[in-house]
């Protein structure tokens, strides 16, 4: 007999902005306490194709999610994550193909980050560059890899990581939603405890914003939606060369869940 996942308080906020370069905001969130499922997508391409690729991410990944749900509430670890790489490839397929022989829309891709609580389990999915971080007591821990060239480069130990910070190859991506190869995301699993923390972000957070100042401020602002502000606020004060986005969860086995969504 499948024993159901402990249930665990969850209570959430997101916000986004266009940072202080770009004219238009092409990342789209979803956040969703009651099912546990929160997404965070950084769209590419020319023209309005970004935002239009994002927001099919960011829209239509979570149906398929909750889909799945309702017909097994109380799943096995394992099929989560193969649910999750199926879902990612097949919007990602479909993406693609609605994109082909559409000048307008050539280039068009969206990164994603995702997370889904389900009791002590958290499941954390991703193509592209927008991160997904535990916190948990003063620690904070990146959860994904970048997929993207330099983050190759990195871990091949052929550039450093100052020489990474200003290398041509920045913003290339291996992996991406909408890309014509047919790549899985990759997905972990991660028990939670009360207290913990989950931040999903997109590059615009990352690129401005060192790992340690983002441990301070989540430290300084233990509640989601004035991390959140305060988040922004210091990618836009150290530049806000891109949009930015940062969806912070607060996990905790007692208390009142309260969700807080600034889109």
């Amino acid at each position: 007999m499948r024993v159901p996942p402990k249930p665990m308080l969850v209570s959430a906020a997101v916000l986004s902005s266009p940072g202080k370069v770009r004219a238009n905001n092409q990342d789209k969130s979803f956040l969703d306490t009651e099912k546990g499922l929160f997404v965070v997508s950084d769209g590419m391409g020319g023209a309005q194709a970004g935002e239009v690729a994002a927001q099919l991410v960011a829209t239509i990944l979570p149906r398929m999610i909750h889909v799945r749900l309702a017909g097994d509430p109380s799943p096995h670890s394992q099929t989560v994550r193969s649910w999750l790489r199926q879902d990612m490839l097949s919007l990602s397929k479909e993406m693609n193909l609605k994109t082909a022989g559409n000048p307008l829309a050539d280039g068009m891709g969206a990164t994603v980050v995702l997370a889904l609580v389900l009791g002590e389990r958290a499941f954390i999915a991703h193509m592209g560059d927008s991160r997904a971080y535990l916190h948990r007591g003063e620690k904070l821990s990146q959860l994904t890899e970048d997929h993207s060239v330099v983050s190759l480069l990195l871990r091949a130990g052929e550039i450093t990581d100052e020489q990474a910070r200003v290398h041509a190859a920045r913003g290339q991506l291996t992996r991406f939603m909408g890309m014509k190869e047919e790549v899985y995301g990759d997905v972990k699993t991660v028990r939670l405890k009360s207290g913990d923390r989950l931040l999903l972000c997109t590059d615009g957070l990352t690129e401005m914003v060192s790992d340690d100042q983002i441990a301070d401020l989540l430290i300084r602002y233990p509640v989601p939606n004035d991390a959140c502000d305060r988040l922004v606020r210091a990618a836009n004060e150290a530049g806000g060369k891109d949009n930015v986005t940062a969806l912070v969860v607060n996990i905790s086995s007692s208390g009142k869940a309260i969700m807080q969504n600034r889109p």
